[in-house]
């Protein structure tokens, strides 16, 4: 029997590969998407290579939507085994020093990528605790690392929005993998590296390389990690 992997923003970037990936490894892959046109696309493309694949409409921010995603993947498949977060956001405004960064700015950033992945965790929380091993994946960056902060990784330092908006990823990410200690299920963030994709032009891996971590995390074995967060097979520093 197939497993049945819900992904957030999979239409394109890094969501859609990850969605390719995981269907060529059997998986039915579920692309959750707020463009129903961009969605059902991609999901014919995936068709297409004869994967499993499914457009679900879902928006984050949104609790209806979120709610109504859950009722029909709940009606479909009655459980869940993987949930990839991968829908977030950057703002060209947040491009500047933290003092001059429009507190909107923040409010906007925070809505995707923090209070709508917690939207979304929430409410299929009650499916993946169905399953006999269920994987959390929450995409997060290494800007959100306060260690790498602190230790100069980044001199300049800028998108206080989206570099805060990361770090309460990897926060909530704990507090969610410590719910499953001692249970087969696991909770992981990672980081992609830098990924040229629609939201980063100048990235330096392809999307098949930014979507592997997340791939690797969604299918680890019953001695797998919970609670830690990852590049390519590294352990990032929090």
């Amino acid at each position: 029997m197939r497993k049945i992997a819900l992904i957030t923003g999979a239409n394109k970037g890094i969501g859609f590969e990850t969605a390719r990936q995981l269907g060529k490894l059997n998986y039915t892959v579920l692309l959750g998407a707020r463009d129903e046109n961009r969605g059902q696309a991609a999901a014919s493309t995936l068709k297409g290579e004869d994967i499993d694949a499914f457009f679900i409409a879902l928006d984050p921010t949104n609790a209806s939507s979120v709610a109504n995603a859950k009722k029909t993947v709940e009606a479909t498949y009655g459980l869940l085994d993987v949930l990839i977060n991968n829908a977030g956001l950057f703002l060209q405004e947040d491009s500047g020093l933290a003092s001059q960064i429009p507190t909107q700015v923040l409010r906007d950033t925070y809505d995707i990528n923090v209070f709508g992945l917690h939207e979304v965790v929430r409410a299929f929380w009650p499916l993946l605790i169905k399953s006999k091993a269920a994987r959390l994946v929450n995409v997060s960056s290494g800007l959100g690392s306060l260690s790498l902060h602190a230790d100069g990784m980044f001199p300049e330092i800028q998108a206080i929005g989206y570099n805060s908006s990361k770090a309460a990823v990897n926060m909530m990410t704990l507090h969610y993998a410590a719910i499953w200690k001692n249970t087969p299920h696991r909770a992981n963030a990672i980081h992609p590296g830098s990924v040229k994709t629609d939201m980063n032009k100048n990235g330096e891996l392809s999307v098949e390389e930014g979507a592997k971590t997340s791939v690797d995390l969604a299918t680890i074995g019953a001695d797998g990690p919970n609670g830690g967060f990852f590049h390519l097979g590294k352990r990032m520093p929090w």
